[in-house]
């Protein structure tokens, strides 16, 4: 079973983020689960969700302890809370941030994972760009794609059509797209 927890803030599309690679992981014939973790939080507030991907049925209902991907939508999560918890040694992380590792003080988060598994992308500008709103879960799950091979693209693309039609899904797809594309290009240049 693979386990991903996903980290933002309400507002940012967190638990849509899960919904989705779920739809896409069952596209690509697997089970699926997603829910998230909040109470009644307002926009801007912390919000977790996880989803959990198998080739059987899954029972568990636990919160994800121990992901194999981590995924985190705001960078400002890291100065107040531990998002890389319980990630796995040979997890991946995905970051939406420009900033560098030592700007963002995870090297040593880096250190502790094989090279190429803690990646971080801008996003943010993605999503502004593709969709002129700085929403970055669409963006964060292309990249995933890409960085993980937990899903694959057509998958991705396709639950983002299924759940946003028009023009909000033409642009929430350019911005996987984007994304998968600028992660694919980094995983090479690291070979």
């Amino acid at each position: 079973m693979t386990e991903v927890r996903i980290h933002g803030r309400g507002g940012q599309g967190v638990v849509t983020a899960a919904d989705l690679i779920a739809y896409a992981a069952f596209t690509d014939g697997h089970h699926a689960q997603a829910f998230p973790s909040f109470g009644s939080e307002r926009t801007g507030a912390p919000v977790v969700s996880y989803c959990r991907i198998a080739d059987k049925e899954i029972r568990t209902r636990e919160p994800v302890q121990e992901p194999d991907l981590v995924v985190v939508q705001d960078a400002t999560l890291l100065a107040i809370m531990d998002v890389f918890s319980g990630l796995k040694p040979d997890g991946f992380a995905l970051v939406n941030s420009a900033k560098s590792a030592a700007e963002l003080g995870i090297e040593d988060v880096i250190a502790a994972h094989p090279q190429g598994h803690v990646v971080m992308i801008p996003a943010t500008e993605i999503a502004k760009k593709h969709l002129g709103r700085p929403l970055p879960n669409a963006v964060m799950l292309g990249g995933a794609a890409a960085l993980t091979g937990l899903v694959r693209l057509s998958s991705v693309t396709q639950a983002i059509q299924n759940r946003f039609h028009g023009k909000v899904g033409e642009g929430n797809v350019a911005a996987a797209v984007a994304a998968y594309e600028m992660v694919s290009s980094m995983k090479a240049e690291a070979k």
